[in-house]
């Protein structure tokens, strides 16, 4: 897919952002080679492959999960405008 430069103009609208008139065919010819690249991607097949959240078969180096602060609930709602049996009273923001 080959992108011009008003192509370009209307996709900065949409995204409101400001592209300098001059810098439009240099920012056409790139985005259609990220597009074509795409394409080029959808053509793999991909039939039985898994997706990955990550691209290295590792476990996640974890901390330790212990307590580091001390429990301020009663101190926090203490100075709360309103709580009630532990919880945070707001007012209400949607009808």
């Amino acid at each position: 897919m080959s992108l011009d430069a008003d192509e370009v103009a209307q996709i900065a609208h949409l995204a409101r952002l400001a592209v300098d008139e001059a810098d439009s065919e240099a920012h056409a010819r790139n985005l259609s080679d990220i597009l074509a690249f795409v394409e080029r991607l959808s053509a793999v097949d991909t039939t039985g492959v898994d997706p990955l959240a990550h691209p290295l078969e590792m476990t996640q180096r974890l901390r330790a999960d212990e307590v580091t602060e001390p429990n301020d609930r009663e101190r926090f709602q203490n100075i709360a405008p309103a709580t009630a049996d532990g919880h945070y009273l707001v007012p209400r923001v949607i009808e």
